[in-house]
């Protein structure tokens, strides 16, 4: 039997408000335990929630940044469930009437290129975080993250692969941080995924029984976890066995899910309309507003810098992934830099030297950045010198021109010079000299080699092949 994969994402993006969702509290990662905390947000009994403006305002951007339909009416529903993190015994989120309807948008893999549907985005609050004792059997709940504000992005079940899978949880996560509406730190829990996943026969129409993998942080552990559970349920099914609907935990350690809880549907939390909150009503002229806001999203950044500034794809897609990577490469290049050279040392050089850090934390700016792209199109480093020289650049914080002169390193391109150093290689290396005279030119990579070696890689890479040649052919 040959089976589908159907995969359908529920993402979780934290807003970046300065307050929760419905109340004034804090919305700050890293406070003291339950200090980020009060009656509305701890649920005591006569509070009344306020619904914070900026919340309705960045479920719009997603809306529209995901080409979905806005709903002008839209209505707050209690979601019940008991859990020691739930101070309130429900969640407050939305149901039938979500503020963000039906969108789409484009991934790639492969080269091939696909169309994700999106259900629905809605706001709803997050609830606490538990902290588990790894000395003593006990458990401590951190109430700090309760009511903070959430979009949750729920996918159509259009996603056929793992790998599908990453590049639409990406490209959303750029999505997000473009519109500056989350920080994306998948770390402290700010954007996070379930994955719903079930199996069919090909061809067959009905949706397999599904198992819902929980509260994943990282594209890597979304892949694993996914590859794992299509080989788990793949190999129930040959063998004859029932796909039993539950949640599951992944655990990177061991590489593999492990069973959480029975999984609920809908009807299972008792949905009804929030009795504290009045329905959301927003008008067509407050939308269009918030369309004149939106920025420049990733695709139509991609397609520009290939167009504007002649860029392969490739370097289009890796520079725009992150929207600070390219305000960073657009900087370079407009303080003089070749764009196809700052593309390069960006995704090789700086990339590497980041480690996974923001770009906005890096010592070198990006005219810095650019003045030493120019020093080597000026003939006054080489490129491998411009590597020593960047690295110094990021570990001390100095400029390329400061380095270069206190280290002495200002390429040798004198010609009298140079060739005086050509002739005596040549000289000292005769049977060399010979092959390269009967044909074996790759030994030329040999002479410039020895001239380097002896000018500290200072001598001027272009000029020593036309000396060598010079040399070797008089």
């Amino acid at each position: 039997m040959e089976f589908e994969t159907v995969i359908g994402l529920e993402i979780h993006a934290q807003l970046k408000t300065r307050t929760k969702i419905f109340c004034g509290c804090s919305t700050s990662f890293g406070a003291p335990p339950n200090s980020n905390t009060c009656p509305i947000c701890l649920g005591m009994p006569g509070v009344l929630p306020v619904l914070n403006k900026r919340v309705v305002e960045f479920a719009i951007k997603l809306g529209l940044a995901t080409n979905a339909e806005i709903n002008g009416y839209n209505q707050f529903a209690r979601k019940n469930y008991f859990y020691p993190d739930l101070p309130k015994g429900y969640q407050t989120s939305q149901f039938d009437l979500p503020i963000v309807g039906k969108g789409a948008i484009e991934i790639e893999v492969d080269g091939n290129r696909k169309t994700i549907g999106i259900t629905r985005i809605h706001m709803e609050e997050d609830a606490g975080k538990l902290i588990h004792d790894e000395l003593d059997p006990v458990s401590h709940v951190d109430l700090n993250r309760t009511g903070t504000p959430l979009l949750e992005i729920v996918s159509e079940p259009d996603i056929r692969s793992p790998q599908e899978a990453v590049a639409y949880l990406k490209k959303l996560h750029a999505i997000v941080r473009y519109l500056d509406i989350c920080d994306g730190n998948m770390q402290e829990g700010s954007f996070r995924c379930d994955a719903n996943i079930s199996l069919r026969q090909v061809g067959q129409e009905e949706l397999g029984t599904r198992t819902e993998l929980k509260n994943m942080n990282s594209f890597r552990h979304v892949e694993h976890a996914l590859e794992y559970e299509v080989r788990r349920q793949r190999d129930m099914l040959l063998d004859g066995e029932s796909i039993v609907q539950e949640t599951l935990l992944w655990n990177p350690d061991k590489n593999c899910s492990e069973s959480m809880r029975g999984k609920e549907d809908a009807h299972d939390y008792r949905y009804f309309p929030c009795p504290d909150l009045v329905p959301v009503e927003i008008s067509k002229e407050w939308i269009e507003e918030i369309r004149m806001t939106l920025p420049e999203l990733p695709n139509e950044k991609k397609n520009r810098f290939q167009e504007y500034y002649q860029l392969p794809e490739y370097d289009a897609v890796l520079l725009t992934q992150d929207r600070a990577v390219a305000d960073y490469f657009e900087e370079t290049v407009k303080c003089g830099a070749q764009p196809k050279k700052a593309s390069n040392w960006i995704m090789t050089e700086l990339m590497r030297e980041l480690k996974g850090e923001d770009i906005n934390s890096c010592r070198v700016g990006a005219a810095d950045f650019a003045k030493l792209l120019l020093m080597v199109d000026k003939n006054t480093i080489s490129g491998k010198i411009a590597k020593t020289v960047f690295l110094e650049m990021m570990e001390s914080g100095k400029d390329a021109e400061t380095i270069v002169k206190e280290k002495n390193l200002l390429q040798v391109s004198d010609e009298g010079e140079l060739m005086a150093m050509v002739a005596d290689i040549v000289a000292a290396n005769p049977a060399q000299a010979e092959d390269f005279r009967n044909g074996k030119t790759k030994i030329m990579g040999f002479f410039v080699g020895q001239l380097m070696k002896m000018t500290k890689g200072k001598a001027n890479p272009k000029l020593a092949n036309e000396l060598f040649i010079k040399a070797l052919e008089g």
